[in-house]
């Protein structure tokens, strides 16, 4: 090919949060896409949520994000426009924290709310953290706690306190940006961001670029204070069902992790943070910037090991 043309990035993985282009010379571009519908009641701090879930994207590339278009399905047969006017404050505000101009974007009417952004950043071509870069023996660590679909769902049926719910906000409102220059100090491997396939899914795509497998420790996973209190009692969503089944194929649980566990591990998150792969000589120096970031939660929860690729082990 010309070397006056750009190209796609051949050496990432079939699951990628972005897709890597790479010009003739200096950065290379980061795009993506990613749009959602209300996680939370009001609208501006929707447009925020939505907004810091599709940059994550980008950080998950070890990229910086410069400039977005708004994409936005809008029911406006049943919603005032002043709701649109916040949803695209908030986004616009969040893009702003995280150095990146919203420069337009596009609206349709239809049925059901939705709102996100396509994100195009920049990366030095030597520092993607592609998922083909994950090697083994690598430290996985995680920088936010899980929990997000089961707040979720027990804001919708109106039994989240203002306290869980100021815990989730937090959450969902905390861009990634330390995260990844955390894993790019540390010289991380790769990286994912967790979000709607939840940890195990995620992490199944992660090792998948490589063709390695990995072994996770339950204990070690952060959680949500009342994570698991929400999830025995039923409140699951519909989409951590299918993450479970998804993964079971090619996981391994230790038989004392009851569905509770399991469910947990496959919560669909928005907004989730990042799954960083580091050599286990720097992941000590990562958790000390994580720390050092004011990082929500970081946990090593486990290694990347030799195995067919993709499969997992849990241990308890």
């Amino acid at each position: 090919m010309p070397q006056s043309h750009a190209w796609v990035e051949p050496a990432t993985g079939p699951f990628e949060d972005a897709a890597v282009v790479r010009l003739p010379s200096g950065p290379a571009l980061v795009f993506t896409v990613d749009f959602i519908t209300p996680i939370v009641d009001d609208p501006e701090t929707f447009g925020a949520v939505a907004a810091a879930n599709a940059i994550s994207d980008v950080y998950a590339m070890g990229a910086e994000p410069r400039v977005a278009l708004a994409v936005c399905g809008f029911p406006r047969d049943r919603l005032p426009l002043d709701v649109l006017e916040a949803v695209f404050r908030g986004g616009r505000e969040k893009a702003a924290e995280a150095g990146c101009a919203v420069a337009g974007g596009h609206t349709v009417q239809d049925a059901e709310f939705k709102y996100g952004l396509c994100v195009i950043g920049d990366v030095d071509p030597a520092r993607v953290l592609a998922h083909t870069h994950v090697c083994l023996g690598d430290r996985l660590v995680l920088t936010k706690p899980l929990g997000v679909g089961a707040y979720a769902q027990a804001l919708k049926r109106d039994q989240l306190g203002a306290a869980d719910l100021g815990d989730l906000t937090t959450l969902l409102l905390r861009l990634n940006k330390d995260a990844k220059d955390a894993a790019l100090a540390a010289r991380a491997h790769a990286a994912t961001d967790v979000t709607g396939f939840g940890l195990l899914g995620h992490l199944r795509h992660l090792l998948l670029g490589a063709g390695v497998a990995a072994r996770i420790s339950a204990g070690s996973v952060p959680l949500l204070p009342r994570a698991r209190e929400l999830v025995r009692a039923g409140l699951v969503p519909g989409g951590s069902r299918g993450n479970l089944d998804y993964v079971t194929p090619t996981t391994r649980f230790d038989a004392s992790l009851d569905e509770v566990e399991r469910l947990l591990l496959a919560d669909a998150q928005t907004s989730g943070g990042l799954l960083i792969a580091v050599s286990p000589t720097r992941v000590d120096q990562l958790c000390d910037e994580l720390a050092k970031a004011g990082a929500l939660a970081h946990a090593v929860i486990g290694e990347v090991v030799s195995g067919s690729g993709g499969a997992i082990e849990v241990l308890a």
